[in-house]
């Protein structure tokens, strides 16, 4: 007869209660992170002994291991030695001065059946004194220099040289050559971003996995074919110029000022070259890139390249103004781009600190530097005239030579207010300096720097302008306290209708009995400030004020937070692990030899000063004691009078 199931449930209960054993209840936390292979991981990357010596039996897990502990060795104390062999399976050396009183000598071999290097023979430490003083160690070469800044060079590859040379005093107590710590940044950034030939080679690979993720993206390769002598290589292309637009970016532009800034900077690689970058402006001011280039140069095939392009994919709207130095490469890619960058489509104006920069150098004459920037900042036609003669009446030569440049393309008062008041190219100069620590680099990681940083642009600027909506804000920050300033200087102007239907007025400034017409309508103010701005100045507010008008009218959309949120509404995303990127089956891209730096030494990272810089103004030197000019304090008769006092006995 079977039992009754429940009497023998209860019957293994109470023999057997339900407790876990006690091994199920410790949980060895250091468990969890041990080895699958221990028998491999015997071996350190660099064994650690208390007195710093080696000693026999010492394992190392490589080749380059055993090399590098011996160098770090020799460096702390100060002596030196000198390889006998050195082979894949064995490493042998002795001290320099091994037979003149000092037998210190390693030989370290390759264990295959450990998969580790091993000290066979080692005798005892150095008992020999360097002979002479120096500053530096020859073990002390760029590749142990370059191990010992990784760590900075991660961070910063912009890192300067000086404190690479800081860096290995503090590690190492020795000062090595300027040559030196260059070498050994180069290796170390060609070690972490890859060598520039097979950036190259990455280069497509990148992009089209980028455009993978994002199709909307725009890229453009120009190439030329590669040869091996006279024999044509089909399936290798040589890389002449990149031109690349991310797709937030080209979204963004829509809702950004109708405003271009372009300029070219120098890439300062191993591979000559200029990147050209093209940057808006959102409603609040801030910086908005929309689109790079890596070129030759700043030739004119160049620029028709990347104006081209940019007119194609990103600039597609009409009206834009394109603000730009005098560059002769650019003025003739507008000349002959079929209207593309002529009115009524586009609009190039000039910097005007280019302009104040050549006439500097055609006359020589600083003092009349800011006269000149003044007459491009007239925002009215009285203005520009009283400030146009005043610069005429120092010398006709001076208003003939700014004759030769169309006025509207210099002055706000005749540009139509296509400029949105950008009287200079700073807002790409500032983009351009963001980058200076990534023009360095190897092509790839130029390009992977511009897609990062834009990422964190975006996502910033797309929090900040969130934040601002939500707590209630129209516009953007930077305009409400310019409307807020504009609505203050507003009470002491007195208001004359003369056209309700069409809100045409007469304004007039007390107590100065300045008067200006106003055309709300047409969006004109006499002081020109409103077409300029495309925001209701003092006298726009007065008249609203006046007539009761809502003043909020005549802000421009692009100003209005919920613009602002729509130039970083697109994101960027994500490319993920390379291995699961779609196979690339394009052409190998390698890069132009002659292209390739020839000259010795590092190239220039910073550009050349030129007349707009304020040092070349060439101002007499002031004193710092007494204050006058053309001596200075070492030079200065107070002070020799002060010294000689107080040697008096």
């Amino acid at each position: 007869m079977c039992p009754d199931v429940t009497e023998v449930t209860n019957a293994l209960a109470n023999e057997v209660p339900f407790e876990e054993p006690s091994f199920m209840r410790v949980l060895d936390l250091g468990a969890m992170h041990v080895p699958e292979f221990p028998e491999y991981m015997t071996a350190a990357e660099i064994p650690m002994v208390a007195d710093g010596e080696f000693v026999v039996g010492m394992e190392f897990s490589s080749r380059e291991a055993v090399i590098k502990a011996v160098k770090e060795y020799t460096i702390r104390r100060s002596v030196d030695y000198r390889v006998y062999e050195s082979k894949p399976l064995t490493f042998y050396a002795k001290c320099t001065q091994y037979g003149s009183g000092c037998d210190w000598l390693t030989r370290v071999g390759l264990i295959s059946r450990k998969y580790c290097w091993v000290i066979r023979r080692y005798n005892g430490s150095h008992t020999c004194t360097t002979a002479t003083i120096s500053q530096d160690h020859s073990k002390l070469d760029s590749i142990t220099i370059a191990e010992a800044i990784k760590p900075l060079v991660e961070v910063d590859p912009s890192l300067k040289i000086k404190s690479v040379i800081a860096e290995v005093q503090s590690k190492f107590n020795y000062t090595v050559s300027y040559r030196k710590a260059w070498l050994a940044k180069q290796r170390e950034i060609e070690k972490i971003f890859g060598g520039w030939e097979a950036s190259y080679e990455a280069l497509p690979i990148w992009f089209e996995a980028m455009c993978h993720k994002e199709p909307s993206a725009v890229v453009h390769f120009e190439t030329m074919p590669a040869y091996q002598g006279d024999d044509l290589v089909g399936d290798i292309r040589v890389l002449h110029r990149v031109f690349w637009s991310y797709y937030p970016c080209i979204r963004a532009f829509r809702h950004c000022k109708p405003i271009v800034q372009v300029d070219g900077t120098h890439l300062y690689g191993k591979y000559k070259g200029c990147l050209l970058v093209a940057v808006s402006q959102d409603g609040n001011n801030n910086i908005v890139p929309i689109v790079f280039a890596v070129v030759e140069g700043e030739t004119s095939d160049a620029w028709h390249f990347f104006l081209s392009n940019l007119r194609q994919h990103v600039v597609t709207r009409d009206g834009v103004g394109l603000i730009s130095d005098r560059h002769e490469s650019i003025n003739a890619v507008v000349e002959r781009s079929n209207g593309a960058w002529s009115p009524p489509r586009a609009f190039h104006m000039f910097c005007i600190r280019h302009i104040e920069s050549n006439f500097l150098r055609k006359f020589k004459a600083p003092y009349l530097q800011k006269l000149v920037v003044n007459i491009g900042y007239s925002r009215t036609v009285r203005e520009y005239e009283v400030r146009y003669q005043r610069l005429r009446d120092r010398g006709e030569a001076y208003t003939n030579w700014l004759d030769r440049i169309p006025r509207e393309q210099y002055a706000l008062a005749f540009d139509g207010g296509y400029r949105w008041g950008h009287m200079t190219t700073n807002l790409v100069e500032c983009i351009n300096l963001v980058l200076k620590g990534a023009r360095n680099l190897p092509i790839t990681t130029l390009v992977k720097a511009t897609f990062y940083r834009l990422n964190e642009l975006f996502t910033r600027k797309r929090a900040e302008a969130e934040a601002r909506i939500n707590a209630g804000h129209v516009f953007s920050e930077i305009v409400t306290s310019k409307l807020h300033a504009n609505q203050l200087a507003s009470g002491n102007i007195q208001v004359s209708c003369f056209d309700r239907q069409n809100e045409v007025f007469e304004v007039r400034e007390m107590p100065s009995g300045l008067e200006f017409a106003v055309d709300l309508r047409s969006l004109r103010c006499d002081c020109g400030e409103f077409q300029v701005d495309r925001i209701p100045c003092r006298h726009v507010f007065a008249c609203c004020a006046n007539q009761r008008l809502d003043w909020r009218l005549y802000v421009h959309d692009v100003y209005k937070m919920d613009q602002v949120r729509r130039v970083y509404r697109a994101r960027f995303r994500p490319l993920g692990n390379p291995i699961t990127w779609p196979a690339y089956n394009g052409p190998r891209f390698i890069p132009n030899p002659y292209m390739r730096r020839v000259s010795k030494g590092r190239p220039r990272m910073t550009r050349f000063l030129n007349e707009m810089d304020t040092r070349m103004l060439r101002r007499p030197r002031q004193c710092t004691l007494c204050g006058a000019e053309r001596h200075s304090r070492s030079r200065c008769r107070r002070s020799v009078g002060s010294n000689t006092n107080r040697e008096a006995p």
